[in-house]
């Protein structure tokens, strides 16, 4: 292990996402922002909330942020956006959190799935051109764990269809784990027609409560999605959509300002303690069967998880809880085996790679702060 920054000293139980030392490392900015909104009794779209959409489009160099009040409604918001309706298809992974496939179940459209790559997790460009029928609308993509999805490679399918086709197929980013994270010199909130993320306070950049957000740099699109989220408003009590209430709260908005000034630091603190897992994890990959992640060139990941693969999941869990190691499994059930899908008609063996991961994937404790101690005692036990 060649560490670039110490970490705080290891514990006798390891904290999987230390919320708790983050909030106190920010406590006072935090909280004096919370009293703010508190004494002002602005709790609606309030001015910290135009506040952190600059914000947000400074960071990531989109031309339009719309905040909202969580991931799964940036989902929502996206595909009413773009008209998603019943009859529509909607091709997406099956390996993922299930609000990728249930905001489009939601929507009356059909959730379309098409299996993962085995390296990077994330849906399989390959394997996309054979899943477009006439019906399909859009293609969600997942940066699962972090790491953006190869969307040049997605690209070159929506021209394709459209020339060949004349049919357009718009691209959804789903970056509820990977704002921050990179593709190509990119953020993968300017990637897509819209990129969504989620503010969900275990993940990258979290708020302390639900929260989430849309991007796009088309205008109609976001003046539209700046309306859905106030159910369809043009102006106070005019509706022109059939929308929804998604809006993100005004104190939740000022706790993001004050964490986004330092994610830069704390998103650098991830690539480090992903790297000292790896570099530390390397030489038992081979010898322990343990299948590390990969990230692949031109990208960089905000790291949500760190996540490895191996076969005896359930028995190493157990011994690792015992040595006061916490882990999580993200995700044991692909979408086309979960009961709520069984309406699609899938079966078990036809996305054979996402039902291969599911049963071997393991996530062990990320975070800015876990320190190189816990790392090596993490390590050690593995």
């Amino acid at each position: 292990m060649s560490p670039k920054t110490k970490n705080q000293k290891p514990k006798t139980n390891i904290d999987f996402a230390n919320l708790q030392l983050q909030h106190e490392m920010y406590k006072d900015e935090i909280e004096e922002a919370i009293l703010k909104v508190a004494r002002n009794c602005n709790f609606i779209m309030g001015n910290e909330v135009q506040e952190l959409e600059k914000n947000l489009e400074e960071f990531t160099g989109a031309k339009y942020a719309i905040s909202c009040s969580s991931g799964t409604d940036a989902l929502l918001l996206a595909m009413m956006a773009l008209d998603i309706k019943p009859g529509d298809e909607v091709i997406t992974t099956p390996f993922t959190f299930i609000a990728t496939a249930e905001t489009i179940a939601l929507l009356g459209a059909t959730p379309v799935f098409v299996d993962i790559d085995e390296k990077t997790y994330n849906i399989d460009p390959a394997k996309i051109e054979a899943a477009i029928t006439p019906k399909t609308k859009a293609i969600i993509l997942v940066s699962l764990y972090g790491q953006p999805a190869d969307i040049d490679a997605i690209q070159i399918i929506v021209d394709k269809t459209l020339k060949t086709k004349n049919q357009k197929l718009y691209t959804i980013i789903d970056g509820a784990q990977s704002f921050g994270s990179t593709y190509k010199g990119k953020t993968d909130s300017n990637l897509g027609d819209i990129s969504c993320t989620s503010f969900f306070p275990a993940k990258p950049l979290g708020c302390y409560g639900d929260g989430g957000a849309v991007f796009t740099n088309n205008y109609e699109l976001a003046e539209k999605m700046k309306s859905l989220r106030v159910h369809g408003q043009t102006k106070r009590y005019y509706h022109k959509y059939i929308g929804m209430g998604g809006r993100l709260d005004t104190i939740q908005a000022a706790v993001l300002n004050v964490k986004l000034k330092h994610y830069k630091k704390d998103l650098a603190l991830r690539q480090e303690v992903a790297q000292k897992y790896s570099v530390s994890l390397s030489d038992q990959c081979e010898s322990k069967g343990i299948i590390l992640p990969t990230l692949t060139p031109n990208t960089t990941s905000a790291w949500a998880q760190y996540s490895i693969r191996v076969k005896n999941r359930e028995e190493l869990q157990e011994k690792l809880k015992n040595l006061g190691i916490p882990t999580a499994v993200h995700y044991p059930l692909p979408l086309h085996l979960q009961e709520c899908f069984g309406y699609l008609g899938y079966k078990k063996g036809d996305f054979p790679i996402s039902e291969m991961v599911a049963n071997e994937i393991i996530s062990l404790p990320m975070n800015p702060y876990v320190s190189d101690e816990e790392i090596e005692y993490i390590v050690e036990n593995l």
